[in-house]
């Protein structure tokens, strides 16, 4: 009679345990990255009050089996499937990642490393990566010497200490013009001392100070309507006033700087200008012959552009001119003005030009970079945010338009992921049976992908839950009326002797 009374105990022992395991599933509805457990019983301790026996052939008997009576139910394990990947919850917020594939992020917390499903991730004030949902650093790999990615051992990824705060800048080594040159464009027509359709053209030095060049078109002569000489009148610094020309205090007058410069095989230098002492305003008087650029006559296609002393190849066209600013030494001893302008100079690559007649206008468009959009340069840039690719790899993106390579999260795998042991906001250890971490990770794109602006949502069923909580309720109740019946029983036992 006892022993159904310990029965009945056990069992609501178990439904009690089952009833806290869904209560938990159900608080955690809404928790990022959130895996559901599930509860299993086991029937245990059975008391055997008869052995089984086999039949005997001599007495002609039958076998009979054991006799036992159950004493209870255990629980047997509490269950989560860490394997896969949840349903998706869209959020559009760049540092929201949710991994595609069997695989979690790799944190740190107090020295020590875990593992989650979690990717709502931010930068705290030390520019270190971390998840929100646990406050854990993630962890990742920077990049070496060269900005390539660093696969070392794991470690936190700071993302804006350093020269990750911002980009260097880089010189102009290309630009490009397009447009149309038109002859019958007014300004264009040849004059020895006509001023020529205009074209600015703007670079980069190496230390990111914006200067322009300013060019113009005219033609070559008085017959040509396809010929036109460049020529160079003048370059602007940054604050947009001549480099070639400075204000002297002593004299109380505009004075030459010495500045030299070349361009498309002309050497200009400071005794081929003269300054206005008044205005500053240059004139360039000691040239007389400049680079030409030539266009089909029956098609206005672009054909050729020479430097001085060069001849059209008629294997290999000629499409650009070299701009190049010498590093004279001024007339006050002092070194020339743009000692960080690169060596090799820009080039001014012409092709793109057409020679059609239209409305008497030319339009023609500088633009900084080649025609394949390299060498354009830029001016030096501040951090203003990041970028988390589809494989892991982060990007600083700069007010400059420059993005740089900081780093990669790495992810971890798991020969069995539901032996990870939870240890609370939504982090896992591991343990002897799940198989350990190595420390270095592997690559997303080695098990599948992040998906950028999402999170992986938790996988509780709420019909699911509900139906386990109606059964346990009921088994809980069932197992409840055991106790009372024994109990009656028990009454009836003692009230045998009345």
């Amino acid at each position: 009679m006892m022993r159904s009374l310990y029965s009945g105990i056990s069992g609501l022992k178990v439904h009690q345990t089952k009833m806290d395991v869904i209560g938990n599933n159900i608080s955690n509805v809404n928790t990022v990255g959130f895996r559901a457990s599930t509860v299993n019983f086991t029937d245990v301790f059975y008391q055997t009050t008869q052995n089984a026996s086999g039949p005997n052939a001599n007495t002609g008997a039958a076998g009979t089996n054991a006799v036992q009576i159950g004493l209870g139910a255990n629980v047997a394990s509490i269950a989560v499937d860490l394997s896969g990947t949840g349903a998706t919850q869209r959020t559009d917020r760049g540092m929201d990642i949710m991994i595609n594939g069997d695989a979690f992020l790799i944190v740190e917390s107090n020295g020590n490393t875990y593992f989650t499903k979690s990717g709502a991730l931010d930068i705290d004030a030390n520019g270190t990566l971390y998840c929100t949902t646990n406050g854990a650093n993630v962890l990742g790999w920077g990049v070496d010497a060269n900005g390539d990615i660093r696969k070392d051992a794991a470690s936190s990824l700071n993302l804006m200490g350093g020269e990750n705060a911002y980009s260097d800048p880089n010189a102009t080594t290309d630009v490009t013009l397009s447009g149309n040159v038109d002859s019958k464009d007014t300004l264009l027509t040849y004059s020895a001392d006509g001023a020529g359709y205009p074209i600015a053209v703007s670079f980069y030095d190496n230390v990111g100070n914006l200067y322009s060049a300013k060019l113009n078109l005219m033609k070559s002569n008085e017959n040509t309507e396809s010929d036109f000489s460049v020529r160079v009148s003048d370059i602007l610094g940054p604050d947009g006033k001549s480099i070639l020309s400075r204000w002297d205090d002593a004299s109380s007058t505009y004075v030459s700087t010495n500045q030299a410069f070349a361009f498309g095989g002309v050497e200009i230098g400071a005794d081929a200008y003269t300054v206005n002492p008044t205005t500053g305003e240059i004139t360039i008087t000691g040239i007389t012959e400049w680079p030409q650029l030539s266009f089909n006559t029956k098609t206005g296609a672009f054909e050729t552009v020479t430097a001085v002393g060069d001849t059209a190849s008629e294997d290999a066209v000629n499409k650009k001119l070299n701009f190049s600013i010498v590093n004279a030494t001024s007339d006050d001893g002092s070194d020339g003005l743009l000692k960080s302008f690169p060596d090799s100079g820009v080039d001014i690559d012409f092709s793109d030009l057409t020679n059609y007649a239209s409305n008497g206008a030319s339009s023609v468009k500088p633009t900084r970079g080649s025609s394949d959009g390299t060498g354009a340069g830029n001016m030096a840039g501040t951090l203003n945010g990041f970028s988390i690719q589809t494989d892991g790899k982060i990007y600083g993106v700069y007010s400059n338009g420059d993005k740089k390579l900081m780093g990669q999260i790495a992810v971890a795998t798991f020969a069995n992921p539901s032996g990870l042991e939870s240890v609370g906001k939504s982090m896992f250890a591991a343990t002897l049976n799940s198989g350990d971490f190595d420390g270095i990770g592997i690559d997303i794109s080695e098990v599948g992908s992040f998906s950028i602006g999402a999170l992986e949502m938790s996988d509780v069923d709420l019909s699911t839950e509900f139906t386990n909580m109606i059964t346990t309720q009921r088994g809980f109740q069932a197992n409840s009326r055991v106790i009372t019946t024994s109990d009656t029983m028990l009454e009836e036992l003692v009230n045998l002797k009345r």
